[in-house]
């Protein structure tokens, strides 16, 4: 594993300690830290609602990063309080994606031994095929 991604992973797991707020609400079971193309570290923790409105904790880090001014993702991952490295749900792939087109080039870490780039876990992009309207 890389210098940088021990450095992800390590802060990622730091965050993912999974509290319960409220009977309705619990935060951090998975802990997310990313690494723009600028070298910063951004970090998000998730949350989880009884609504289901819950947050992935790769919007948390995105949405750190962007306050930040930065939109371009060099690499990322998501942590377990359980000890697994999660790759990125459906909308937080898009959610990478959408906030920067270079983003298709992030590196992400979707197990230990196993890094992939963004684009290939998003093989058919929504936009890739013309849609008829309603």
């Amino acid at each position: 594993m890389d210098k940088d991604f021990e450095i992800l992973l390590e802060k990622a797991k730091e965050i993912a300690v999974k509290r319960d707020l409220t009977k309705y609400a619990k935060c951090g079971h998975v802990g997310c830290a990313l690494m723009t193309k600028n070298g910063n570290i951004y970090t998000g923790i998730s949350t989880e609602l009884k609504c289901n409105l819950g947050k992935c904790a790769e919007y948390a880090a995105i949405a750190e990063m962007l306050k930040n001014n930065e939109t371009e993702v060099s690499k990322i991952v998501a942590y377990s309080y359980k000890g697994t490295i999660y790759p990125p749900c459906g909308t937080c792939r898009e959610n990478i994606r959408m906030v920067n087109e270079k983003n298709l080039e992030a590196d992400v870490m979707v197990a230990e031994d196993r890094i992939v780039k963004l684009k290939d876990l998003l093989p058919e992009m929504y936009q890739s095929k013309k849609r008829e309207s309603c």
